[in-house]
């Protein structure tokens, strides 16, 4: 049988800057630009795409989805085809939510009366190298590239994606013992009889696609670091170690990234102050996981924060000074527990 090219004449591909993008951009951007496509990411998320991602969406999408729906929206006319991804739950511990299993069709849907052309590939285990290279191999087939050139591209993509994460997880690796390093000096400075203040670190805990859109988490982010809190991001940890960790904490949890995020707070728990956990309304792995982490992480400090198109920075900012001010304060002795 003969496999379709379809998407032959697909040149230039955009990518919504938006949901995996932030796990997966990588991967992606260098694959389409191995095969020869020209590769047009949307623009970082503001208000007015936030706003027309709300419009377009149904009420029951969570926040990050309806942003998802507002970059595609900024897409249109600027491409060939939007590249939209499939990740199905293939296999037990290594799935996603059901938004990135019909992020495809929801698409398309809702962009029927744009005839905006929507490209695709179905990822069965996101973990497995040979299942994403399978897929993107089928896709590639079906833009007219040969299968000797789309296995070259995807070896290309796979090492920068890789590359990408090693970078970020040392990133976090030299962050933690910075701190390390810092809380021994101030230790030294404290028992010499001097007045000085501890390093604070925070662990960061939420979906990449929350904690590295700054319009949806800067107010957290901007907040913490203007109170001399060292931020650590979980999602950016290594995700090898991360997800085997997780099954100290469950050996059930279904969600991939959820699994790497509590796996993160196991690595880290010991070495930082407090933990920030941040969801989009209303997400339901997190409303899930998020309730197992704070009744069952104990020793460590925990705010909970919940974002949604509807609330202001303010009462965000708020919520976070105080949680530093109460670290603050416990780091002096302010509280004992008993």
């Amino acid at each position: 049988m003969l496999q379709a090219t379809d998407w032959a004449d697909v040149k230039v591909v955009g990518i919504p800057r938006a949901l995996l993008f932030y796990r997966f951009g990588v991967l992606w951007t260098t694959f389409f630009e191995s095969i020869g496509r020209t590769v047009v990411v949307s623009d970082p998320t503001d208000k007015a795409i936030a706003d027309e991602g709300d419009h377009l969406s149904v009420d029951e999408c969570c926040l990050a989805s309806k942003v998802f729906v507002g970059h595609v929206e900024s897409l249109v006319g600027r491409c060939d085809a939007v590249f939209v991804p499939c990740y199905p739950t293939g296999e037990p511990r290594t799935g996603f939510c059901t938004k990135f299993q019909s992020a495809t069709d929801m698409v398309r849907n809702t962009f029927r009366d744009q005839k905006l052309r929507v490209i695709s590939c179905e990822v069965s285990n996101a973990r497995k190298m040979k299942d994403v290279r399978r897929a993107f191999e089928e896709m590639a087939l079906r833009m007219g590239v040969s299968l000797k050139d789309a296995r070259a591209a995807f070896k290309a993509a796979w090492d920068a994606q890789r590359a990408h994460d090693e970078a970020q997880a040392d990133a976090q690796d030299r962050t933690l013992r910075r701190v390390d390093e810092q809380r021994k000096v101030a230790k030294a400075a404290v028992a010499a009889g001097e007045d000085v203040a501890f390093p604070l670190g925070i662990l960061v805990v939420a979906h990449p696609y929350i904690t590295h859109d700054p319009y949806l988490s800067s107010a957290v982010i901007d907040s913490l670091t203007d109170m001399g809190a060292t931020v650590i991001y979980a999602d950016a940890m290594d995700h090898e170690r991360s997800y085997k960790k997780s099954f100290d904490f469950s050996g059930t949890m279904p969600w991939l990234i959820n699994r790497e995020l509590i796996g993160a707070i196991l690595l880290a728990q010991d070495r930082i102050d407090g933990i920030v956990l941040i969801s989009a309304f209303p997400c339901g792995p997190d409303s899930m996981t998020d309730d197992a982490i704070m009744r069952c992480i104990q020793g460590t400090p925990i705010l909970n924060l919940m974002i949604d198109a509807q609330s202001g920075t303010a009462g965000v900012e708020t919520r976070v000074e105080s949680f530093v001010d109460i670290l603050r304060f416990q780091q002096k002795g302010g509280y004992v527990h008993g």
